[in-house]
């Protein structure tokens, strides 16, 4: 039987680790290296799935933890999946529920069984297992799935905490395994744990290559810890794990986070900051983030940035969304739209380039054009010169 995931790198570059893929899952074939924008609760904030299909979209992400409350496994499995609950044709992924661990911290207790929750809507608990997210993630019926993982805070000096985690997460991983009763349908990614420890981000890693496995996640990241730290754990991560399976980098979604990791090896990446900027007013441009809150658009009768293809800078001037912006709905969409064609557009970029072989070039352009006085963090250029691409 063929297998639910047939990834084919078709391309890579000569200097660095960057490499594009054609990754064919049961509901579509994506293109790697790909930004997935979220969909927590099954919608991603404010954007219609047709226009995520105008803006080539290939695959997002959905929560676990929040769609097993709400709407829940008895419903989803009726409506025969998310897929179709959504009207969303292309792919799916979902997280497992273990970084709420983090971000739920104070509504969770945790032990070797699971994680007790308090619920966000009505404060009552549940136990989620790893037998329970698998579960959840089966009615769900995404292309890829996560392990359960125990998930310690990136910036905790609690070094006891974090070895017994990264043990943990793989003795979840097993049991998450034992529970898949979908596994020709649907891909179970083991999540790499450890910390900035570099040996326990090891052993999590090689325990995780015991397991037969279609690709990887690289978990416990872009938690507020320093970037020169961040870059070293993703390098140290995607060089231990295997070239023939995708390797995903979870959380990550600024622009720059996302050209270094791909030079580094990392193939996929989610994160909210696209939808979530842009409920500020905010929109993502080559050359960084502007807000458009700011008075000096009030007059500025040109699209967010010329030459975009999206329909937001085909029909709408900054003045205009300068004057809507935080206080009418329809700002949330149409800088949404924008920021996450941004995302789309910068990762085709990153693809095209490295199938011609100018990835360092199209790299060396990129940083110009967010740095014009050439004024480059120093982990960018450390993390790009570990892979042989010096910034001029």
């Amino acid at each position: 039987m063929e297998k639910p995931l047939q990834f084919d790198v078709i391309a890579s570059c000569s200097t660095s680790r960057a490499r594009t893929s054609l990754m064919k899952l049961p509901h579509y074939t994506v293109e790697t290296p790909v930004f997935m924008p979220v969909g927590t609760k099954g919608s991603v904030k404010s954007v219609l799935p047709e226009q995520l299909e105008n803006i080539n979209c290939q695959i997002i992400l959905g929560n676990t933890y929040h769609l097993g409350l709400r709407p829940g496994v008895e419903l989803l499995k009726k409506a025969k999946g998310l897929h179709n609950f959504m009207g969303w044709k292309r792919a799916l992924l979902t997280d497992s529920g273990g970084f709420q661990m983090v971000s739920l911290l104070h509504m969770a207790e945790i032990n070797e069984q699971g994680v007790n929750f308090e619920s966000p809507y009505d404060g009552t608990r549940s136990l989620l297992t790893p037998e329970k997210s698998i579960q959840i993630q089966n009615a769900i019926g995404a292309d890829i799935i996560m392990q359960l993982d125990d998930v310690v805070p990136t910036t905790s000096k609690d070094n006891e905490r974090m070895e017994e985690a990264t043990y943990r997460t793989t003795r979840w991983l097993d049991r998450c395994l034992s529970a898949h009763e979908r596994p020709n349908e649907q891909n179970i990614f083991p999540i790499v744990q450890g910390g900035l420890i570099e040996h326990l981000r090891k052993l999590s890693a090689n325990l995780h290559l015991e397991r037969k496995v279609n690709g990887y996640a690289i978990g416990g990241l872009s938690g507020g810890e320093a970037k020169e730290d961040f870059w070293r754990m993703v390098l140290l991560s995607t060089q231990m794990l295997p070239c023939d399976k995708p390797k995903y980098v979870m959380g990550v979604g600024f622009a720059v986070d996302l050209v270094i990791c791909c030079a580094l090896g990392a193939d996929m990446f989610d994160c909210v900051f696209p939808t979530r900027t842009a409920r500020f007013g905010c929109a993502l441009t080559s050359s960084g983030q502007i807000s458009l809150r700011h008075k000096k658009f009030r007059m500025d009768f040109g699209p967010i940035e010329k030459n975009c293809s999206c329909s937001t800078c085909k029909t709408y001037t900054r003045a205009y969304i300068h004057q809507i912006v935080t206080t009418e709905a329809v700002s949330c969409n149409l800088l949404s739209v924008h920021n996450l064609n941004y995302q789309m557009q910068l990762m085709k970029g990153i693809r095209e380039s490295i199938k011609v072989n100018k990835f360092p070039e199209f790299v060396q352009q990129f940083m110009i054009n967010m740095y014009p006085n050439k004024n480059y963090p120093q982990w960018c250029i450390d993390a790009l010169q570990s892979v042989n691409i010096e910034l001029k």
